[in-house]
């Protein structure tokens, strides 16, 4: 009789980070510096590094945040440009993986979608498809960096008619490479971050763009170059300098923010001075750049040098306010009588919220309804033992957070390890009031509430937006309230006000 083959050997991990864009590329670059001895392997669905950067790749994407402080703390931007294109934040982060040899710790082609917790070995059992089979690992700490964006489908409202335009319709989520709109009519529909990126890039070639929008958004011109960035790596040197400038932008990022949420209607008449004085005489501003919401409700849009305005001046470009009736065969049909012609059309309509990249998470055989939990220190859930989530700012850059999140799980590995912990989870007061986790006005933030994580009424499980306060939160004690740790198959042990279990 001819022996069964032997089972493969199940790889194990200490932490497992899903997701190669720059929240994971971030986690693994602090893990291999303050936990060198760990095993920490990325997992990456896509075939490239980036994330959004690689996934999004119509014309002109860019940041929309500056790359001093959208970029790693410990990785100079080195670039001329503050606000900077997908090509250069991809070679920035290429640049990370090479510089901190993270390259082989990465896996493309690896879809995790299934994770679960057994509590009596302390470590996740996670399936991973790849290259059409399932293989399974095991993980002593799980880091989400995903993001909340869902990459398979991008958010587009049901438009009466669609069927019936001739025309090609595309959603910038998946824009085709061989699309040519040169000399041709474009209407892209939106009026968020996407839709003043693309305006003035699609501008340079097709015959003209228009962007049409139902609500108008608060545009605000900004210098692609940083001249004080400049200056100050100029005369303190490429690091000094770029932490100094990072100091520096951070805190005027924070001074808009408080001064639109302090004087809001001063902010308003201070935006729709800048915008009238960057549009054509006899322009409707009013009707066009003045949202029914006040300033920081939702994010303003930023256009470098002022580009969606100068092609409006130009006249290569113009802005529509009104609702769409129906597509016709030519165009769009609007509520106020007028019909746009168009040969493309550009639904720049939003995107879908998605938590976990939709890997489905049980502990210990129990399905997790991730919309139940509570977010701890904004990265733990409570119920959810060895797990951490990445969600950035969304009044400021991105990845001031996710440095701070990083640091914190880096403090916590390093307390378990010096306790003999094997387990760190969070119990959240059954009475304890919640809201959302996120206090932002987006359409795609407000579709998918339901489906996040809540937020408590104060620290540690509010999901605060303001940098200071968590680096303050960072430096404090690590133990807080809701904390606990465990090693497998002992009483569990409490810490902040917890009780010994």
């Amino acid at each position: 009789m001819t022996p069964e083959p032997a089972p493969e050997a199940i790889e194990h991990v200490d932490v497992l980070v899903i997701g190669a864009g720059i929240s994971g590329i971030g986690a693994a670059r602090y893990l291999a510096h303050e936990h060198p001895r760990r095993r920490v392997v990325v997992l990456e669905a896509r075939m490239s590094f980036g994330g959004t950067w690689d996934l999004f790749r119509y014309p002109g994407i860019r940041s929309d945040s500056d790359l001093h402080t959208f970029g790693y703390e410990f990785k100079p931007w080195r670039e001329k440009e503050a606000i900077a294109d997908a090509d250069q934040i991809l070679r920035y982060l290429g640049q990370a993986l090479a510089e901190n040899d993270l390259a082989q710790q990465v896996r493309y082609g690896h879809r995790v979608v299934r994770a679960d917790w057994r509590s009596e070995r302390a470590h996740w059992v996670v399936t991973v498809e790849h290259g059409g089979r399932t293989i399974t690992m095991t993980a002593g700490w799980i880091f989400a960096g995903t993001g909340y964006y869902r990459y398979d489908e991008g958010y587009t409202p049901v438009f009466q008619g669609r069927e019936r335009f001739a025309g090609q319709i595309v959603h910038p989520q998946f824009w085709p490479e061989d699309l040519d709109y040169t000399g041709k009519r474009v209407v892209v529909i939106g009026s968020g971050a996407t839709a003043v990126t693309l305006v003035p890039a699609l501008a340079q070639r097709a015959a003209h763009v228009t962007m049409l929008q139902r609500t108008p958004t608060y545009v605000l011109p900004v210098p692609r170059v940083d001249r004080l960035a400049t200056l100050l790596q100029a005369w303190l040197g490429p690091d000094r300098g770029y932490a100094v400038s990072r100091r520096v932008n951070i805190a005027r990022q924070r001074a808009i923010w408080s001064f639109c949420q302090r004087r809001p209607r001063l902010a308003r008449r201070l935006i729709r001075w800048v915008n009238t004085r960057q549009l054509p005489p006899g322009f409707d501003v009013d009707r066009h750049f003045n949202p029914p919401y006040d300033p920081w409700d939702q994010r303003l849009c930023a256009v470098p040098d002022g580009d969606l305005f100068r092609v409006i001046r130009e006249g290569r470009a113009d802005v529509v306010t009104d609702r769409i009736v129906t597509f016709t065969e030519t165009g769009v049909q609007l509520a106020g009588g007028e019909h746009l012609e168009a040969d493309v059309i550009v639904t720049a309509t939003g995107l879908n919220l998605q938590v976990f990249g939709g890997i489905e998470l049980r502990v210990d055989g129990e399905p997790v309804e991730v919309a139940q939990t509570v977010v701890h220190r904004g990265t733990m859930l409570s119920g959810v033992p060895n797990l951490s989530l990445s969600v950035g700012y969304t009044n400021s850059s991105w990845t001031l957070k996710v440095g701070i999140l990083c640091r914190y799980l880096c403090q916590l590995l390093a307390h378990m390890d010096a306790h003999g912990y094997d387990t760190a989870y969070v119990v959240a007061d059954p009475g304890m009031p919640t809201r959302p986790l996120l206090d932002f006005g987006a359409g795609y933030v407000q579709r998918s509430l339901g489906e996040l994580p809540r937020q408590g009424p104060h620290a540690p499980w509010r999901m605060s937006m303001n940098y200071h306060d968590d680096r303050k939160l960072l430096d404090g004690p690590l133990i807080s309230e809701g904390l606990h740790f465990r090693r497998s198959r002992e009483h569990a042990v409490s810490g902040g006000r917890g009780v010994v279990a």
